[in-house]
C-alpha cells in the first residue's frame, strides 16, 4: 500500500510524504504506482518551473516534498495534487491511503 501523509498549517500544505508500493500489480506494471508517480512528478516539475519554492527528497519507495516558501502557485498546485490523490484513493482504497495532519 502507498501511504501518503499530507501536513498542513493554516490550511496550507507544507509537507507531503509518500511511502510504499501500491501492490496492485508487479513492479513496472502497477497502474496505481504509475498514477501516483506521474501526479507527484508533474506537480514537482511545475512548481520548480514556475517559482522554485519547494524542495524534495527521493529514495527507493520514499518521496518527501517540503514547501520552502508559501506562494499562490505552490498552494494551488499542491492542493490540486492532494485532490487528485484523494480521487485515486477513492478508486483504489486497498492500494493507497492518505492521512491529513493539521
Amino acid at each position: 500500500m502507498i501511504n501518503i501523509k499530507v501536513k498542513k498549517s493554516n490550511n496550507k500544505v507544507y509537507e507531503i510524504v509518500t511511502k510504499g508500493h501500491a501492490g496492485f500489480d508487479d513492479y513496472g506494471k502497477d497502474i496505481v504506482c504509475a498514477a501516483v508517480s506521474t501526479m507527484i512528478t508533474t506537480t514537482i516539475n511545475n512548481i520548480i518551473a514556475l517559482d522554485d519554492s519547494i524542495s524534495y527528497e527521493v529514495n527507493s519507495g520514499f518521496l518527501k516534498i517540503r514547501v520552502e516558501e508559501n506562494t499562490d502557485i505552490n498552494n494551488k498546485l499542491l492542493d490540486n495534487l492532494v485532490r487528485m490523490l484523494e480521487e485515486l484513493e477513492s478508486q483504489y482504497p486497498k492500494n493507497i491511503e492518505i492521512r491529513n495532519e493539521d
